[in-house]
């Protein structure tokens, strides 16, 4: 079977609602769903849509993820450091070993790359 060499993202369709591992609810009552759109061919790198509606999660990251975000916008606090806002436009990376909030002040879409380990 031949790959494509190049994918472009649609409409998100066929959503997972749960959500992640290592996100736990600590405020209000967000919801998440995650569309992998992408995997490489030896499974080790993962691409999609996510999308969460208000509210705050303490996630706990095992893996490396490079972020686009499309829209809504968020304040992410790593446990012991300094809140960063991102919104429409803003790019960044989060590094495997992140643990702290993401908190959900309007609702979000964003697109993501995950580096496996």
């Amino acid at each position: 079977m031949t790959r494509k060499t190049i994918l472009k993202f649609g409409k998100v369709e066929n959503a997972d609602p749960n959500d992640l591992p290592g996100w736990k609810v600590i405020e209000g009552k967000p919801t998440m769903k995650t569309a992998v759109q992408h995997t490489t061919a030896d499974g080790k790198v993962l691409s999609g849509t996510w999308q969460a509606t208000p509210g705050t999660y303490h996630a706990t990251y095992t893996d490396y993820e490079f972020v686009h975000m499309i829209s809504g916008r968020i304040i992410i606090t790593p446990d012991g450091g300094e809140p960063v806002e991102v919104g429409p436009g803003d790019a960044f990376v989060v590094e495997a070993d992140f643990k702290g909030t993401w908190k959900i002040i309007e609702p979000v879409t964003k697109h993501f790359v995950v580096a496996l380990k």
